[in-house]
């Protein structure tokens, strides 16, 4: 049979522990003691990206400072991770700024984003001096309205609506940024400068609006406003397959590697030459439209201070999805796999498409392995609806998976695991189990766990 070819994700040396045997046993006595689906978090890989971020803004000569976006994965150890490296956190709820700052991040090191914030979390910003990303004028109004009543000053950078992207329903245009900027000039508002996000990963792009950015800030100041800092958002891509299997997937697939010849309008780019941190540094080192020196020379001499607030590039081989094969079913050449979850723990669906790199079988204590493969399977989810799929693609499996056996899909951390979660048929939502090493550097002896404390 005609197969897709395989799109294996890029590994680190925590995953592949977790692969061998003695880690694919913690695997399956977890599966059994927590009695379903759950997700694997790795908390040193997050330290490490967080490292690789700030040291791009060193090398580059860059006053920087990092923010987590919350919203890419619900669990508290990273949030406990970015309170205890200093790290800023970006926040767009009062749920999640209560549980960053139960956490240990200081109000200080907030970013409030996100449109139409409400008056309760606008508050509570306002009290604990939390920067508010202001998306549109009447919000800006609430904020000053609230700053007034509690006698405080309101923390604000104003955000920007992207001239590449003018139908975006995000961010203020010129004319209404002219407007608030007269409207900042009050005790009550310390505007601390601009803010932008955009949506894809062009680099050149981001570079001339933070540019633009930087001029507005030259702008403000001569209102007698601070305008010191811009933030860039965040959109520093993953790379999560080689360029070679990415290459060759484009080229070979076809709708009948598909479960029923399912198409979609896009997918993620999952192999990206320049990712994570070495976007940033590469963001840093561009020319801007109009600028005959770098986005760097151009922070340093403003004196502003850059921030970035990245979510999936943070959480880059932060963490795998682990699910137990319930059945297998044979039609027309392939296997079905139904699996004890669903495909709301692999939230790309959410976005019309699917999570591509392929799952990794780890087969239970069964002596029928073989490896004359490729197996291609489709993985289904649990529940009553057809369209409820992990993977439509008919994965090439080098063994066959069968009843029992663990698929782990690896580098999910990153918005995968918790976006669209939903106990839907009463099932549990899938917990997440926090994994370290050892304390003694030794193979016989297996990674630490704990559940993490996310409720």
């Amino acid at each position: 049979m005609d197969v897709t070819t395989a799109l294996p994700s890029h590994t680190t040396e925590e995953v592949r522990a977790l692969l061998e045997p003695l880690g694919s046993s913690l695997l399956h006595e977890l599966g059994h003691g927590l009695g379903g689906p759950y997700h694997v978090l790795f908390p040193r890989r997050f330290d490490a990206n967080a490292a690789s971020f700030r040291a791009a803004f060193t090398a580059a000569g860059v006053d920087g400072r990092v923010y987590y976006a919350k919203k890419a994965n619900k669990a508290s150890v990273f949030v406990e991770r970015a309170a205890g490296a200093g790290l800023g956190v970006d926040v767009a709820s009062h749920g999640e700024l209560r549980e960053a700052l139960a956490a240990g991040v200081r109000g200080t090191d907030l970013v409030i984003t996100g449109p139409a914030k409400d008056d309760h979390l606008l508050r509570v910003s306002v009290l604990h001096g939390a920067l508010i990303a202001v998306d549109a004028l009447d919000e800006l109004d609430r904020v000053l309205a609230l700053a007034r009543e509690l006698g405080r000053t309101a923390q604000v950078v104003l955000r920007l609506l992207p001239p590449g992207q003018p139908h975006s329903r995000f961010g203020l245009d010129e004319t209404e940024t002219a407007t608030a900027l007269g409207r900042c000039r009050t005790e009550h508002v310390d505007m601390a400068g601009f803010s932008f996000h955009l949506s894809g990963y062009d680099i050149q792009e981001r570079a001339d609006l933070a540019a633009r950015a930087v001029r507005l800030c030259a702008h403000a100041r001569t209102l007698g406003l601070r305008a010191d800092r811009v933030s860039v958002g965040g959109g520093f891509a993953v790379d999560y397959v080689g360029a070679d299997d990415w290459r060759r997937f484009h080229e070979s697939t076809r709708p009948e590697h598909f479960h029923r010849r399912k198409t979609f309008p896009g997918y993620y780019p999952y192999h990206s030459p320049v990712a994570g941190a070495d976007a940033l540094a590469a963001l840093l080192a561009s020319t801007p439209a109009d600028e005959t020196s770098s986005l760097a020379d151009l922070v340093r001499r403003a004196g502003v201070t850059l921030l970035v607030e990245p979510g999936r590039a943070l959480l880059d081989q932060a963490g795998c999805s682990v699910f137990r094969v319930q059945g297998v079913k044979e039609r027309d050449g392939y296997d079905i796999l139904t699996v004890d979850g669903s495909s709301l723990s692999l939230s790309e669906q959410w976005f019309e498409s699917e999570f591509l790199p392929d799952p990794v079988v780890v087969p239970a204590d069964r002596a029928d392995l073989a490896d004359a493969g490729p197996y291609p399977a489709c993985v289904g989810a649990a529940t009553c609806l057809e369209s409820d799929l992990l993977t439509w693609r008919k994965i090439p499996f080098p063994v066959r998976p069968a009843t029992g056996d663990l698929l782990v899909y690896l580098n999910t951390a990153g918005y995968q695991m918790d976006s669209n979660e939903s106990p839907f048929h009463e099932l549990p939502l899938p917990p997440k189990v926090v994994v370290e090493p050892p304390a003694h550097d030794s193979p016989s002896v297996r990674p630490h766990w704990r559940l993490d404390r996310h409720p």
